[in-house]
């Protein structure tokens, strides 16, 4: 298919790290091995066997088991003989007839339309590759998949539905149902599907260049782009040619990311303005035989710890507190760093940046409590769970916060040391 056939001039042998642009040329990875950057640890390779068999098998599964998770009762709720049923859709739908569409918009995407995505995606991208079927517009869709991968939340979704089974069990007895089996089934094949597939059988490394071959230089002193999408590294002077576009995935090439520190920090300011009305308005009501009263995500936490469920409260407390203030502060120290062009600890600097942007999904499991609980607990006086406007500033922060990790380019933590030489 023309769309993965590369141009005569590459072939499977060099690369550049994503996370501090050194070059390098990676031609026997042992199958079953992975390839990280010697100067920042970021993950070059992980060579799978028959990476596009088990990618397809196993993404292919996973649509099964998402169209059974989305069809088929979820959870179900029984309280004095009253019995609840909720879909997987349930809790979006549920935020939007309490008048918070906003919060059942952003489940809506991060639970059902974004995992979709990702599935069909890649079986679109999988299929041409794996049996030689030319189908139009291939390298558009892998590009949207690296897009909205990253917001697929199932993981923390099952978090939050775990949470939410133990806050109802002195409520109501608790009925899992088809869907949930499935949905389980949907996480473990998901997360089987990422780990086996291998970027490299879909777009092969760039052949190097004579002038290219010299090692321990960065892909910007080689005058190289390195395109995040397919790997391929494009000389500069061909990508002015092209109109700064990846010849191979159509995708836009920069030596860096444009504006990183200026949109990095609009990020992180708008995210600190968040945070203030995000813990201090109520976020849901809990209302039990008409009574009820309003709680904050810390009056959450206090409550699970006093009712003896400190692990969880704990887990809360970590996802929904502690990570966003501390991805905050960590954005800021990185950006500080590289505003004073500092060299000190670079690697470990690269690998704080990288757990900042793996965790910061994770303060999403509120958010899935309150839908969860919302679709869930809906038995009017008797038992009831309502969505309150603290939930919609703390949406926000998480959002602004995945956003300011997104925006920051973990390669300009080293481009102080390259203009140190």
């Amino acid at each position: 298919m023309s769309s993965h056939t590369p141009p005569t001039d590459v072939a499977p042998g060099v690369l550049a790290c994503h996370g501090c642009d050194l070059v390098y040329q990676l031609e026997d990875v042992p199958i079953g091995s992975k390839a990280l950057c010697g100067r920042c640890g970021t993950l070059l390779r992980r060579h799978v066997a028959n990476s596009l068999e088990r990618s397809l098998a196993l993404n292919f599964a996973a649509l099964c088991c998402f169209v059974i998770a989305n069809a088929f009762p979820f959870l179900s709720l029984e309280v004095m003989g009253r019995i609840e049923d909720t879909r997987l859709i349930t809790g979006a739908v549920a935020l939007c007839k309490a008048g918070m569409w906003e919060l059942g918009l952003l489940v809506f995407l991060t639970s059902v339309l974004f995992p979709l995505v990702t599935l069909l995606g890649m079986l679109y991208v999988l299929l041409p590759a794996r049996f030689a079927i030319r189908l139009p517009g291939v390298a558009l869709v892998y590009r949207i998949v690296c897009r909205v991968s990253p917001w697929s939340m199932l993981q923390v979704l099952m978090l939050g539905v775990l949470i939410a089974i133990v806050k109802l069990l002195d409520l109501a007895e608790i009925i899992p149902g088809t869907g949930f089996f499935a949905f389980i089934a949907l996480i473990v094949l998901t997360s089987a599907a990422y780990a086996n597939f291998d970027a490299a059988a879909l777009w092969p490394f760039s052949r190097p260049a004579p002038e290219h071959q010299q090692a321990g230089m960065t892909a910007v002193q080689k005058n190289l782009i390195h395109c995040h999408t397919c790997a391929l590294l494009v000389p500069a002077d061909v990508a002015r040619e092209s109109d700064a576009c990846c010849p191979r995935c159509s995708t836009r090439l920069h030596r860096r990311k444009v504006n990183s520190i200026s949109r990095t920090w609009a990020w992180v300011i708008s995210a600190c303005l968040l945070l203030i009305p995000a813990n201090i308005y109520p976020v849901m009501t809990v209302i039990h035989f008409g009574r009820g009263e309003p709680s904050t995500i810390l009056g959450g936490v206090i409550q699970l710890i006093d009712g003896g469920m400190w692990p969880l409260g704990m887990i809360v407390l970590i996802a929904s507190i502690l990570i966003p203030v501390l991805k905050l502060v960590v954005l800021v120290f990185l950006l500080i760093t590289v505003r004073r062009k500092s060299r000190w600890r670079l690697r470990d600097r690269s690998v704080l940046y990288r757990i900042t942007e793996l965790v910061g999904a994770w303060s999403m499991v509120d958010i899935f409590l309150i839908a969860l609980l919302t679709g869930l607990v809906n038995m009017g006086t008797l038992a009831s769970v309502r969505p309150e406007v603290g939930a919609i500033f703390f949406a926000a922060v998480v959002v602004t916060t995945i956003f300011a990790a997104g925006s920051f380019d973990p390669r300009l933590i080293w481009d102080q040391e390259e203009e140190g030489q």
